[in-house]
């Protein structure tokens, strides 16, 4: 297997996962047969975790039936051209390089629809040829904007699953259909297991709701209607979740619940995502110098998952119910502090070596540094000083030298992050994933090095630092031959930060120094006419009785 990787001499070069010996090609790949043949549908197909999907299934089965996406026409393009844009990715180019160039063309198939819209805005032509021919789908189309209006997030996430199930269960040949939720949809569990929970309401009446009401209406009841729910994410994917239990009966479904999916682990390329969501967002603001203060529970873990994992374990998770017919596994976790835990503490340790000594951005707004708060308040002091602050300053800067102001809109964005952020990382769940265990042992040697469902081996500084790397190219657009000059770049900006810390201390002290002078001076004044008053008292009272008793007893 190959894999693309950003090694430490900062170049891109084109390194390979270690081979597979021979005793391990003697044995079966039963994964990767598993698709052969098949047509899969999938819904989502251009987000996150679908490109790593399809890349994979493109790679290891390239005899698959066919690759059917719904697409939607977004910015004035079709599916066709949108479809052009997501394979041109560097994330494909391993399997170009393996299975043709031509892999994309002979297997992919756009089909024009929208799962906001009524039929999922599919033709009646294209409906009958799914209906007829399909024979797995994996729904994973979905909002992941935490702060989505709740009325789009209902449509988008809760009847837009409706739908393809409703489409599923037209589908004369289907044999798996993979709904894709998330660990985090019942929140008011502390433990959370591999079994279905009540909604927190009828998903039913709620598209209902959501289609007859205005958006100003839907917004104006959007916490009542949360309830205890943090966000309308979490609230609509167990809306969603409901309605695939619901057809467990009558259709071949099967949900996932990924935790918090992060950027691919070891293949096909370390450290790639397409998005700044969770830990790649941090280490970008903090290595940009632009986030310095975090309300998080230092000691507390969140439970992160690789996509490249996620992916494996839903194609192993087709493996078990289209060959071995193993279908009592209907809700399956994909999570991993049950087994590997890293605190929020040891992750900001980690960016901050790697952003300061390893692989520095360019053009950071400020040395990297902060700290993780405990106390809210104090969150919010630092926040105004050392984020708003240093903004508005390098913004009138900005401003001055007739530029477009960037840092203002920067916090802002922060800010709607970390009113997501806060509360998942001071809450603690934990996951159950009884399935991941049992299916386990059922995979030979090699199945479960070509997909790997754990996270034994993982080096959490190789892996971030491959992230930082990944996010460098691929997100931010900062070439590799351009890291000596960010280096510099950092060492000029840690003497402007320890010369500013020297003048700040300075500054407080002469504060100090200027108050406790006019205090003493104060102190000195208030004495004084205390003193004088006192002394006026009592002469006057001295001068009375020296007149009186200078008065002649005649005039008595």
């Amino acid at each position: 297997m190959n894999a693309t990787k950003i090694t430490n001499n900062n170049d891109l070069v084109l390194s390979k996962s270690p081979k597979l010996d021979e005793e391990l090609l003697r044995l079966p790949d039963r994964i990767s047969q598993t698709l052969i043949g098949h047509k899969v549908f999938i819904t989502g197909g251009t987000g996150f975790m679908g490109k790593v999907l399809i890349e994979k299934i493109l790679r290891k089965t390239p005899d698959v039936g066919g690759i059917y996406l719904l697409v939607r026409n977004k910015k004035g393009k079709d599916p066709k051209e949108r479809i052009k844009d997501v394979f041109s990715s560097p994330l494909f180019n391993q399997v170009k390089e393996e299975q043709g160039a031509d892999i994309i063309d002979r297997k992919i198939h756009a089909i024009l629809g929208d799962v906001t819209l009524p039929d999922l805005g599919i033709s009646a032509e294209d409906r009958q040829f799914l209906a007829d021919n399909i024979t797995v789908v994996y729904h994973m189309a979905a909002t992941i904007r935490f702060d989505e209006a709740l009325k789009r997030a209902v449509l988008l996430n809760v009847r837009g699953t409706k739908l393809v199930l409703a489409l599923g269960r037209e589908m004369k040949k289907l044999v798996f259909f993979a709904h894709v939720s998330t660990a985090y949809c019942h929140l008011n569990e502390s433990v959370l297991y591999e079994k279905p929970y009540p909604p927190p309401a009828d998903p039913h009446n709620i598209i209902k709701c959501m289609e007859w009401m205005s958006d100003e209406v839907a917004e104006s009841m959007t916490k009542k209607i949360l309830g205890s729910l943090p966000n309308t994410y979490a609230y609509t994917k167990a809306l969603a979740e409901h309605l695939v239990v619901e057809q467990m009966d009558a259709m071949p479904v099967c949900v996932m619940r990924p935790s918090i999916v992060v950027p691919i682990w070891k293949e096909p390329l370390p450290g790639w995502t397409d998005n700044i969501n969770g830990p790649t967002g941090l280490l970008i603001g903090a290595g940009k110098g632009v986030i310095r203060s975090m309300y998080c529970d230092s000691d507390s873990y969140a439970d992160f998952l690789p996509v490249d994992i996620a992916v494996n374990g839903m194609l192993v998770a087709t493996w078990i119910w289209v060959v071995e017919g193993e279908r009592s596994k209907r809700i399956c976790h994909m999570t991993s502090s049950s087994e590997i835990r890293i605190s929020w503490s040891e992750i900001v340790e980690l960016g901050r070596r790697i952003v300061e000594q390893v692989v520095p951005l360019n053009g950071v707004a400020w040395y990297p540094g902060g700290s993780l708060k405990k106390n809210k308040t104090y969150h919010r002091i630092c926040v105004f000083f050392f984020h708003w602050v240093p903004a508005y300053f390098l913004d009138c800067i900005i401003w001055l030298a007739g530029h477009e102001p960037v840092l203002k809109r920067v916090q802002n964005r922060i800010e709607k992050g970390f009113e997501v952020f806060e509360y998942y990382a001071n809450n603690q769940w934990d996951f159950k994933n009884d399935s991941a265990l049992y299916i386990r042992p059922l995979m030979n040697e090699r199945e479960r090095q070509v997909y790997k469902v754990d996270g034994e081996g993982i080096d959490f500084e190789e892996y971030f630092t491959d992230c930082v790397k990944a996010a460098r190219v691929y997100i931010l657009k900062e070439m590799p031959d351009t890291i000596p000059a960010a280096r510099r770049h950092m060492r000029v900006m840690y003497w402007v930060d320890w010369l500013a810390h020297v003048l700040f201390w300075y500054f407080i002290v002469y504060l100090l120094t200027l108050c406790s002078t006019t205090v003493h001076d104060a102190r000195e004044a208030v004495f004084g006419v205390i003193g004088s008053g006192v002394r006026s008292i009592l002469g006057g009272d001295g001068a009375a009785d020296g007149g009186a008793a200078s008065v002649p007893m005649a005039d008595l």
